[in-house]
């Protein structure tokens, strides 16, 4: 009877819910570390650019084209090789017209 009565008494474990998405355009400034998954809305299907710009030097560091759906997006990024601390990173479309940028601080 004494075991029922504990049983009876402990809270039953609920699940703890995700944190919600925080997508990398919709803030001014994120920290990232390398390996990390970014989640980005693009407006349409198709080829797009994520290139990572050096806030100081204006130089591109880094441009990859991928083929991206309507709605949400993920992507990794890799930073480990990156020397500078503060890049920009920018979305843009195929041909060339951007359709996000925010500052990134590498970790």
């Amino acid at each position: 009877m004494f075991l029922i009565l504990l049983w009876g008494c402990t809270k039953p474990e609920l699940p703890t819910p995700s944190p919600p998405i925080e997508k990398i355009f919709t803030v001014d400034e994120s920290k990232v570390v390398d390996g990390q998954s970014i989640y980005f809305d693009l407006p349409s299907a198709g080829i797009h650019t994520l290139t990572f710009v050096d806030v100081e030097t204006n130089q591109v560091i880094s441009r990859e084209k991928f083929n991206g759906q309507s709605g949400e997006n993920v992507k990794k990024i890799y930073t480990k090789s990156i020397m500078s601390k503060y890049l920009y990173l920018i979305l843009a479309s195929a041909d060339n017209v951007q359709i996000s940028k925010t500052k990134l601080t590498l970790n």
